[in-house]
Parts: C-alpha cells; sequence; structure tokens
C-alpha cells in the first residue's frame, strides 16, 4: 500500500483538561505519531458532560509546543468566527516559533450556533460568514508571507488592514500550512485551490470524499496550481482492538454501535483497519488520516494502532 500517514485528533470541547491533552499528545508523539491536532470549539455537543469545561486551542497549543519535541500541531479547524484574522495570524506565528515550526493552521468559516449563542459570538448568514471567511484567509497569509520590512495593507469588506507590518514572522517560511476543508461545491474548493496545503474531508465516505476532492483538482487547475500540491486527507472515527470482543468494548465507551462504526469509521482489528484504510487510499488518493479519539482516557489504543496498523502503511 502507498503510505498513508496517521494524525491523532481530539475533540477536547466534550470534556477534557490541559493535562489531558498533554498525557495524549505525548502518548501521540512517544508513539510514533506524525501530529497532535484539536478541536476548536467553545461548548460540548451531544450528551456529553464537558467538565470541566472548554480550553482554548491556540493557549492549548503554545504549551503542548513547549512540552512536545517533534510532533506537529495543529487545529481541525479553528473557526473564522472566533477571532479577528490579525490576533488569529500573531497567535499562530508566536506559537509556530515556539514549536520551532511544527504548526499547522485549519481555518475554517465555523458553524456551530449554539456554541456562538452561549458565548455571546456573532454568527452571520452563511454568505456573509463565507465572505469573512474568504478574507481572513487572505489576512492571515498576506501577513504571514509579507517580507520583514514591507507592509501588508487589506481593504475588504469586513476587515480593513493599514501598513502592518505583519509581525511576528512564523518560524516555517513563508507560512505555516493551511488546512481547509467541507463539502461546498463552489466556494470552497475555490478557496482551497488559492489557499489550501492540504484539503481534509471529515466523517464522510470515500465516494463523496473523491468527488470533492475532484472538484478542488479542477479548481486548482483553473488558477493554474498543480493539484498534485494540495495534500488529500481525511478524518474518521477510531474503535480498533486486538479482537471483536475489544472492538465492542471501545465502541459503547463512545455509546456507539460497532456496525455503525465500521461503516461510517475505522472500526475492527488492526487488519480489518488496514484493509478499510487501503480502500480509502485507492477510492480518494488520500495520503493522510486524522483518527478521532474520542476516549482521551484510551492511550493503549494510541499504541496498539502504532504498532500494529501503522507499520503497514508504509
Amino acid at each position: 500500500m502507498a503510505f498513508v500517514d496517521l494524525r491523532i485528533f481530539t475533540e477536547p470541547q466534550q470534556g477534557a483538561s490541559y493535562e489531558d491533552l498533554l498525557r495524549v499528545a505525548k502518548a501521540t508523539e512517544d508513539a510514533g505519531y506524525d501530529a497532535f491536532f484539536r478541536s476548536d470549539h467553545y461548548l460540548k455537543m451531544g450528551s456529553a458532560t464537558g467538565l470541566p469545561g472548554p480550553t482554548d486551542a491556540w493557549i492549548t497549543l503554545a504549551g503542548l509546543a513547549r512540552e512536545t519535541r517533534r510532533v506537529r500541531l495543529g487545529t481541525l479547524v479553528t473557526a473564522a468566527t472566533f477571532r479577528h484574522p490579525s490576533v488569529l495570524a500573531i497567535s499562530v506565528a508566536q506559537v509556530d516559533q515556539m514549536s520551532g515550526g511544527r504548526v499547522e493552521l485549519g481555518l475554517g468559516s465555523g458553524w456551530y450556533d449554539d456554541e456562538h449563542t452561549a458565548y455571546g459570538l456573532d454568527l452571520p448568514p452563511i454568505k456573509e460568514r463565507f465572505d469573512r471567511y474568504a478574507e481572513q484567509l487572505a489576512v492571515v497569509t498576506g501577513l504571514w508571507e509579507t517580507p520583514e520590512g514591507k507592509t501588508f495593507s487589506f481593504d475588504g469588506e469586513h476587515y480593513k488592514l493599514v501598513d502592518s507590518p505583519g509581525l511576528p514572522k512564523p518560524a516555517q517560511r513563508p507560512r505555516p500550512p493551511v488546512i481547509i476543508g467541507g463539502g461546498g461545491k463552489k466556494r470552497t474548493p475555490a478557496l482551497a485551490a488559492r489557499y489550501a496545503d492540504e484539503f481534509n474531508l471529515p466523517f464522510v465516505g470515500p465516494d463523496a470524499a473523491a468527488e470533492q476532492f475532484g472538484r478542488v483538482d479542477d479548481a486548482a487547475r483553473e488558477i493554474g496550481r498543480d493539484p498534485k500540491e494540495i495534500i488529500r486527507s481525511a478524518a474518521l472515527v477510531v474503535a480498533v482492538g486486538r479482537d471483536d470482543a475489544e472492538v465492542a468494548k471501545r465502541a459503547s465507551v463512545l455509546g456507539r454501535e460497532v456496525s455503525e462504526l465500521r461503516e461510517n469509521g475505522l472500526a475492527g482489528t488492526p487488519s480489518e483497519v488496514v484493509e478499510k484504510v487501503g480502500q480509502w487510499r485507492e477510492k480518494t488518493g488520500i495520503t493522510r488520516l486524522y483518527l478521532q479519539l474520542l476516549d482521551l482516557s484510551d492511550l493503549d489504543q494510541i499504541e496498539l494502532i502504532a504498532s500494529e496498523v501503522a507499520p503497514q502503511l508504509d
């Protein structure tokens, strides 16, 4: 099988402290994974308690930048509704410096109504939201890519910057990788073609993913960009066990049925999961998978996948 690298992806809004995330991040690094990622949400979803409460994504990653050595760090995804793009560019650039150049920015338009209502954040109608999102991508990347000693100005409908020094600069030059994702058929592929180093599809099937990757490729060609410059990735929930009993136990902890997880995620024994990743790779051309680990106490699963699944994906 062609190479597929594996990343651990967490959802701390469901209930996790910084110490919980540190423990998982260190286990991720020690087991040899490529990256540790987290969501950027301020409110729990579903029946989880969410205790002890949300942790800020970029404050978390700043801490992890100093307490890890190798593993890459990022968000799937930061909402454009949470932070002014200039503030976001400064925060991410600083975390990139703190990590020695290991940061990646996943940026999305924002979508979760309840968290915006709960914390008094504006969630504009979808068209305005996407307009703001497009401007955010232009501002963040523009600030990072402005040479030292030069200034950056931007005159958009929603954001206006005049003679910004574009500081601080990230450690990675010209900028950290930008990850864009989602299923929109027109504007999303166009923005990905222009700004994305990686295009991610979370929690969809391989057929739908292949169609969307195709749209991104077409949009890239339209502006004269080689589609191969854009990494293809997916995110899937995991419930991997040494045998059927262990798989069932992990599914039960998540409150999910094994049959549903086999269909919609990566569930089963290591050999079953390797086979499914191979099917994904064949149908979609992905070279990266984000493994959604919902039980952050389950460090054994991190080690199991690293030892029994990852070696077969090289």
